[in-house]
């Protein structure tokens, strides 16, 4: 394919009846592959979801077909049911198929249940990863997800079940083998979850960042604690769509808010763990 908004090189084509399912990122139109630009600029139909960014739209084959297929908290949306068949009937008429979903399509992104329909009904797929919330949305926040002085481990939950509740996981286990714990959509649950990991041995005074529309201009971090986290968002009017991180990471945006820096401040603390020059260590 050729393209003046893509480098020299030879991108993929899409064909006629496959669907390309691709990640759109955390929010910053720049934070997209040139992969998913590439499908922007070739797809008869977008199927896009509610955290999709809608400048990335702009980017689109003027003559493509976008559908808002966008999952909303108490409102009427379509089931994963109707997104699934909607995806083989479009593929099956033939049209060059592009399904963008915020953040990276494998990452409780359900992607991988449409990815698994379409070929069970022998439609051709491909897939396109994006960044996800919780690692390029949690930086966009000067929060590094692995730091070598804070852990060397990493877990990833949801923070709902398919029935909106606190999923069941087996928090114990969690809160003694992950030193950092990145909760997605776990907004509603934020409580309940909280206390399962403090439960679970987890500090009352643990550090906590929420991050809600993360790498948007709307961005907002809230820093608190384990304990207090669920109450601080309420009073904040923290909500969905938001990244939690939970452990000493969160402690890093003190050194690394680039985002303050760009607006002229110093960092509040260049060591936050107190451990010393990061070059001696």
């Amino acid at each position: 394919m050729s393209d003046s908004n893509l480098p020299p090189g030879d991108w993929p084509e899409m064909q006629p009846g496959w669907v390309w399912l691709v990640g759109a990122g955390p929010g910053d139109p720049g934070l997209l592959t040139l992969h998913a630009l590439n499908a922007l600029r070739q797809a008869d139909v977008i199927v896009h979801d509610a955290l999709v960014a809608p400048a990335l739209l702009d980017w689109a084959n003027p003559a493509a077909e976008v559908i808002d297929m966008g999952k909303r908290g108490g409102k009427v949306s379509p089931t994963q049911t109707t997104i699934s068949r909607d995806l083989v009937a479009l593929a099956r008429a033939g049209k060059r198929v592009l399904r963008l979903k915020g953040g990276d399509p494998f990452v409780f992104g359900r992607g991988g249940e449409e990815a698994q329909t379409l070929v069970q009904h022998d439609v051709p797929i491909r897939i396109v990863p994006g960044i996800s919330a919780g690692i390029g949305g949690l930086a966009y926040a000067g929060i590094p997800v692995t730091h070598r002085d804070v852990n060397a481990s990493l877990t990833f939950v949801t923070g709902h079940d398919a029935k909106g509740r606190a999923p069941q996981l087996d928090w114990p286990a969690i809160a003694r083998g992950s030193a950092v714990i990145v909760i997605y959509m776990g907004m509603r649950n934020l409580a309940e979850i909280s206390a399962k990991l403090m439960g679970a041995g987890r500090h009352a005074d643990e550090p906590v960042a929420i991050v809600q529309s993360a790498s948007t201009p709307d961005q907002r971090v809230l820093e608190t604690t384990l304990a207090a986290c669920a109450a601080d968002a309420e009073a904040a009017d923290i909500g969905a769509p938001a990244i939690v991180c939970v452990g000493q990471a969160a402690l890093m945006r003190r050194a690394l808010d680039w985002q303050a820096m760009l607006a002229g401040e110093a960092p509040r603390d260049p060591d936050p763990l107190g451990l010393g020059p990061a070059e001696d260590r």
